[in-house]
Order: structure tokens, then C-alpha cells, then sequence
């Protein structure tokens, strides 16, 4: 049986270790950590996930979307709360769409659990890789017990933003790297139940949009809320300068007092959960040899489009089309794949960032507003003619690089229709014909 590595028992270690057990391969899971399912769970770092059409398509590829979607929650659109506490509703897509909230720990125990259910995958965990050598695809782990080294026949990657793999390849030679930091950190909060009952509406994603940080809450079926406060490091509201209780406090009752007024252990959490970095990497090649870089190894992104978990999960669906199309030679396989993801990585990392911008400080814009009302309705009028970029990302799977360019293309008509309509005082019911007439702009 053909043995392969997978470094790294996260998200898409886990599922892409489902994908190869399923293909029949003898599988060895690599971990540097401790098993996180017999430890208690460290509070403050992780944000909710956002779980939508491309993570549910692997899930489904990988026959375990049923065991995972029964954890999560639908959300149907964003709830904003302006700093005087008044709501206003942006639904998500058409009825009927939504993504989903999950737990990123609890996401992460079902995927290992069900990768263990196969007797052809072993998972080793407290093995911190030392070293590869690509020519003979061999790993070298730094164990309790010493030092060992295994050989494989391939070698998948999936480490993390800070990947051990990934750093071999650029030590190797003739590697592109960037690695680039927001000004931003974050921290993660909690908002509890209210004898036993949700204190927001609990299908929606919350956002409080503060022009240059916002505060973000995800529901939990257990009615919480898992918050996570988006902040620069400087200035006079940044983390560096909230370092007191009575800071902490003035803070929020400017800026969020009714979020605020929903968690009693503010300061405590506050105070002990603890900042975390926000980072987008970019590399190229992805492979050397028949070792493979995937998910946040090859392409780490900030979480502000939800398509983190997503783009990596897609990874493993083109690793295994992949796989499908090309076995037994893994020379085609992985050249392939990362010719296949390459671009789209990139392109989900660029509409990360923006979608950053859009939500801190256009969400309550009102001008912005009006032009995703146009937007919506258009996709309502023309479904078949017109969808927006949010729903080719995340309710399609639609190359991310096709939808970064339509999402350009959508922006450059509606503003031209409004500005049309403006001049000419066409009704919004008389769209049809502005849209007809641009719609090939």
C-alpha cells in the first residue's frame, strides 16, 4: 500500500487525509501539537468560521458533510449596529442562501475523528518536523522519544501560516515569498446566553462597523456569540493604548455600548484572551519534488470574506480531481493542482482585503448601501444575467479569479446605471432597460 505524509492535523490535514484513505492509501498524519481532543480548549484564539459553497462541496466530495452541517448554524445576512444601537439588515443572496456558522475547534475534532474512522490513516501527534529532503522524500520529526525519520512516497503539507514545509522549500532555492502584516490585530470575546436564550438575533453574522475596525459576532448553537474585536496595534485607540481596566471600558461604551451592555466578562476576557496577528502569505511553486504545499501553508489569508476554511477545503477537492485524473504519476498530479489553484488563491486574497475595507467602513456608508440595493435587486430581476461578486465567492464555485474580475466589472455598471438614473431621473422600477442597454459594459 502507498504511503503518504500529511504535516499538519488541522483543517485540511484533517479533510484532505479523508480524501487520500478514501483513495486507499496508507496515510500518517503528522501533528506538532498535542492532541487538542484531550486538552482543554485554549480560549481567545480562534474566530467562528463561516462555512459555505465551496467548503460543503469538499465536505460532500469527502462523505462527511452530514456529520459536520449538523453543528453549524444558518446565517442569512449581516446585522449592522450603528454606535447608537439602531439595526439595519443586509440579507446574504437570495432566499434561501446563507452560510453557516461552526466552531473552528469543534470543526477540526469531527474532521481528525473521522479521518481516524479509516484503519489506513495513524495520527502522530507532538512531532515537530526538523526536516525534508525532497530527493528522497523523507521527513525528520523531533519527538518526546528523540528524533526520527520516515520515508514516503508523497508528502502533502498542510502546516499552517508559519508551515515548516513551506520554509524548507525556501531555504531550498528558487522560491517566491511574501509574507505581509495589517496594521491590525485581533482578540476574541464572548457574548452568553440570557437564561439559557441567544441575546441577538441568532441567523445573522453581527457587525459593528467603526471605520478603521469593527467588531464582529458569530452565533453558536449553544446561543453564545463568539465576538472577535479588529483593532490596530497604534494609536489612540489601538491595542497598545487599551492596556486598563477604565480604557477597556471608555472604549467600548463609545464605540460598541451595546455589545457591551451583552458581556459580563468583558474586562476578564479582554485582559485574557490574547492578540492575535492578521497575515496574508503568498509563494510560489507550491511543490518540489512530490512534496505539495496546501491551505494556509501556501496561501495563509486574512478571515474577512469567511473564505479561509473554504479555499482551503477547495484545495483538497483540485488536489483530489487531481489525483482522479492523473494517478499514478504525482508529478502530473501536483503540477496540475497548483497551476489550477494558483491564481485563485491569489485572487481570494485580494478580495479578502477588500472586503476588509468594506466591511469596517462601507457597511453604514449610505451611498455604498444604495448601490448594494441596486445590486440586489438587479440580481433579483436577472438572476441569470447578473450576480454579484459576494455571491460567485460564496454561493458558487466559480473560479475565485473569475469572480474577482465579474465583481469589477458589476461595480463599474452599477455606479454607471445610478449615475444614469440620477441624470435622466429614471424610476428604480425602470432598471430594465438601463441594464439591458449596459449590461455589456
Amino acid at each position: 500500500m502507498e504511503k503518504i505524509a500529511v504535516v499538519g492535523a488541522g483543517l485540511a490535514g484533517s479533510l484532505i487525509s479523508v480524501f487520500l484513505a478514501r483513495r486507499g492509501f496508507k496515510v500518517d498524519v503528522f501533528e506538532r501539537r498535542s492532541d487538542m481532543r484531550n486538552i482543554q480548549q485554549s480560549a481567545g484564539r480562534s474566530i467562528n468560521l463561516a462555512l459555505s459553497t465551496r467548503g460543503i462541496k469538499a465536505l460532500k466530495k469527502a462523505g462527511v458533510a452530514e456529520k459536520i452541517l449538523k453543528h453549524a448554524l444558518p446565517m442569512h445576512g449581516r446585522m449592522m449596529h450603528e454606535v447608537n444601537g439602531e439595526l439595519k439588515y443586509q440579507p446574504y443572496g437570495k432566499d434561501g442562501q446563507y452560510i453557516n456558522s461552526i466552531s473552528r475547534r469543534l470543526l477540526n475534532v469531527e474532521l481528525m475523528n473521522l479521518a481516524e474512522d479509516f484503519e489506513n490513516v495513524s495520527m502522530y501527534f507532538e512531532h515537530k518536523c526538523l526536516n525534508v529532503d525532497f530527493e528522497n522524500t523523507q521527513l525528520t520529526f523531533q519527538t518526546n522519544m528523540g528524533k526520527k525519520t520516515e520515508s514516503y512516497s508523497s508528502i502533502i503539507g498542510s502546516d499552517g501560516a508559519f508551515s515548516a514545509l513551506r520554509m524548507a522549500m525556501q531555504t531550498s532555492g528558487r522560491f517566491n515569498f511574501s509574507q505581509d502584516y495589517l496594521p491590525h490585530g485581533y482578540k476574541e470575546l464572548n457574548i452568553p446566553p440570557k437564561s439559557g436564550q441567544a441575546q441577538m438575533d441568532i441567523n445573522s453574522l453581527h457587525i459593528w462597523p467603526r471605520g478603521e475596525f469593527m467588531l464582529i459576532a458569530l452565533p453558536n448553537p449553544d446561543n453564545t456569540f463568539t465576538c472577535t474585536l479588529f483593532l490596530p496595534f497604534e494609536g489612540v485607540d489601538g491595542f497598545d493604548n487599551l492596556k486598563g481596566d477604565d480604557e477597556v471600558i471608555r472604549f467600548f461604551q463609545k464605540y460598541f455600548s451595546d455589545a457591551q451592555d451583552l458581556m459580563p466578562n468583558l474586562l476578564d476576557e479582554f485582559k485574557s484572551n490574547p492578540t492575535s496577528n492578521l497575515v496574508t502569505v503568498r509563494c510560489y511553486p507550491w511543490v518540489k519534488e512530490k512534496v505539495a504545499l496546501m491551505g494556509d501553508a501556501s496561501h495563509a489569508i486574512v478571515p474577512f470574506y469567511g473564505q479561509g476554511m473554504n479555499s482551503s477545503f477547495e484545495d483538497c477537492v483540485i488536489l483530489d480531481d487531481m489525483m482522479e485524473k492523473y494517478l499514478p504519476n504525482w508529478d502530473k498530479v501536483f503540477d496540475a493542482y497548483q497551476e489550477e489553484r494558483k491564481p485563485n488563491a491569489d485572487a481570494i486574497a485580494d478580495l479578502a482585503l477588500q472586503n476588509f475595507i468594506e466591511m469596517r467602513d462601507l457597511v453604514g456608508d449610505k451611498d455604498f448601501l444604495y448601490q448594494k440595493k441596486i445590486e440586489h435587486r438587479l440580481c433579483s430581476l436577472y438572476p441569470e444575467q447578473f450576480k454579484s461578486q459576494y455571491e460567485l465567492v460564496t454561493f458558487s464555485n466559480q473560479p475565485y479569479h473569475e469572480a474577482l474580475n465579474k465583481g469589477q466589472h458589476n461595480t463599474e455598471l452599477v455606479q454607471k446605471i445610478i449615475k444614469e438614473n440620477l441624470e435622466h431621473k429614471i424610476e428604480e422600477r425602470d432598471f430594465m432597460e438601463s441594464f439591458l442597454a449596459q449590461r455589456d459594459l
